[in-house]
């Protein structure tokens, strides 16, 4: 449908949309344009198969080029992410993990309270192929899923990013839940859970915790996917850096004293 008109102003804000190894450039133009239908303008780009910047991601974005043009390359979802409160997966497979799972348009209503509160927010779409692997999706708060079809629920990049692009773009600011309060501190981004997880994870090695190799993927998903769902603050996370020294204080200074 035509429907371009240069003399209106254009909306622009919302949630980040995070494109994990999208694998084409026309993906990604046509993902940008999307974007702009619905007046989102934060595309980031996870190392994409085909380099960046990418001119059939030009052609293909149809006149989006203020989208790509703000484009920001990262090299992988923990660096993309790192400046977010709040981030949503989309998927459209059961992964088997513990997660909190909404709709679109709950995910929608979501976003427009965290970032009236000024918390920022984001989405993570996987490559075209295979989606969003499980260690990914670890690194979000929330799965966000499309109720389609389910023998053929499967979508491409750009009709996932129209979907919850439109989902945004229509929700009502007024019908948006309260975010939750947090006191003097903020909810904590990303990237300060990212260091509480590497933190707790390697006194979790040097304490014998985890002690099968073989089984430390699943539980560093499975504790790191229940710190998401806590949505612990920057306050929170400071606490628990400090519980995590003191429990392996002892220990740690019996190590010493043994090898002395």
């Amino acid at each position: 449908m035509a429907g371009t008109d240069h003399s209106r102003a254009a909306v622009t804000g919302g949630p980040a949309v995070i494109l994990v190894n999208p694998q084409l450039g026309e993906n990604i133009g046509t993902a940008a344009r999307a974007m702009l239908n619905c007046g989102l303008d934060d595309l980031r780009l996870v190392a994409p198969r085909d380099g960046w910047p990418n001119d059939k991601a030009v052609a293909a974005a149809s006149g989006a080029d203020s989208v790509l043009d703000r484009a920001r390359l990262y090299p992988n979802v923990r660096a993309a992410v790192a400046d977010l409160a709040h981030v949503y997966a989309s998927t459209a497979r059961d992964r088997y993990m513990v997660n909190r799972i909404v709709t679109a348009h709950r995910a929608a209503a979501e976003m427009r309270g965290f970032l009236a509160a000024g918390e920022s927010c984001g989405v993570l779409f996987g490559p075209e192929r295979t989606g969003l692997v499980n260690d990914d999706i670890a690194l979000a708060d929330t799965v966000l899923t499309v109720p389609l079809n389910p023998a053929f629920s499967s979508l491409n990049l750009a009709q996932a990013v129209l979907i919850v692009g439109y989902e945004w773009f229509a929700a009502d600011d007024e019908s948006a839940p309260e975010t939750q309060h947090t006191g003097a501190s903020r909810p904590a981004n990303k990237a300060e859970l990212f260091r509480f997880f590497d933190h707790f994870e390697e006194e979790l090695l040097n304490s014998g915790f985890i002690r099968h190799p073989d089984k430390r993927p699943s539980m560093v998903r499975n504790l790191r996917n229940l710190f998401q769902r806590a949505h612990p603050t920057e306050q929170e996370l400071r606490t628990l850096h400090g519980v995590v020294t003191a429990f392996m204080g002892p220990r740690a200074r019996a190590k010493e004293g043994g090898e002395g």
